[in-house]
Protein backbone atom coordinates (compact mmCIF):
# COMPACT_ATOMS: atom_id res chain seq x y z
CA UNK A 1 0.00 0.00 0.00
CA UNK A 2 2.89 2.41 1.11
CA UNK A 3 4.18 2.04 -3.09
CA UNK A 4 0.25 2.85 -4.38
CA UNK A 5 0.75 6.41 -4.80
CA UNK A 6 3.51 9.11 -3.52
CA UNK A 7 3.17 10.93 -0.01
CA UNK A 8 4.30 13.83 0.96
CA UNK A 9 5.01 12.96 4.40
CA UNK A 10 4.61 10.37 7.16
CA UNK A 11 1.37 12.43 8.72
CA UNK A 12 -0.23 11.93 4.74
CA UNK A 13 1.45 8.07 4.63
CA UNK A 14 -0.31 7.33 8.42
CA UNK A 15 -3.45 8.42 7.61
CA UNK A 16 -3.87 6.89 4.75
CA UNK A 17 -3.37 3.61 6.44
CA UNK A 18 -7.06 2.99 8.13
CA UNK A 19 -8.72 2.73 4.81
CA UNK A 20 -6.39 0.52 2.88
CA UNK A 21 -6.14 -1.51 6.07
CA UNK A 22 -10.18 -1.93 5.67
CA UNK A 23 -10.06 -2.62 2.08
CA UNK A 24 -7.42 -5.39 2.31
CA UNK A 25 -9.39 -6.66 5.19
CA UNK A 26 -13.25 -6.51 4.05
CA UNK A 27 -13.01 -6.05 0.65
CA UNK A 28 -9.95 -7.75 -1.24
CA UNK A 29 -10.44 -11.26 -2.49
CA UNK A 30 -7.36 -13.23 -1.31
CA UNK A 31 -6.64 -16.28 -3.49
CA UNK A 32 -5.41 -18.62 -0.76
CA UNK A 33 -9.19 -17.89 1.01
CA UNK A 34 -10.73 -18.98 -1.96
CA UNK A 35 -11.54 -15.48 -3.33
CA UNK A 36 -13.03 -14.30 0.05
CA UNK A 37 -11.23 -11.64 1.81
CA UNK A 38 -9.29 -11.81 5.50
CA UNK A 39 -12.61 -10.93 7.80
CA UNK A 40 -14.17 -13.99 6.56
CA UNK A 41 -11.95 -15.83 8.63
CA UNK A 42 -12.19 -13.96 11.96
CA UNK A 43 -14.15 -15.85 14.48
CA UNK A 44 -14.47 -13.25 17.30
CA UNK A 45 -14.34 -10.38 14.79
CA UNK A 46 -16.53 -7.00 15.57
CA UNK A 47 -20.02 -7.93 16.40
CA UNK A 48 -19.31 -11.32 16.35
CA UNK A 49 -18.59 -11.63 20.12
CA UNK A 50 -19.77 -15.33 21.81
Amino acid sequence: WIYSRPFTNGQDRADALPGWLHTYNYHRAHTALGGKPPITRVNNGPGRYT
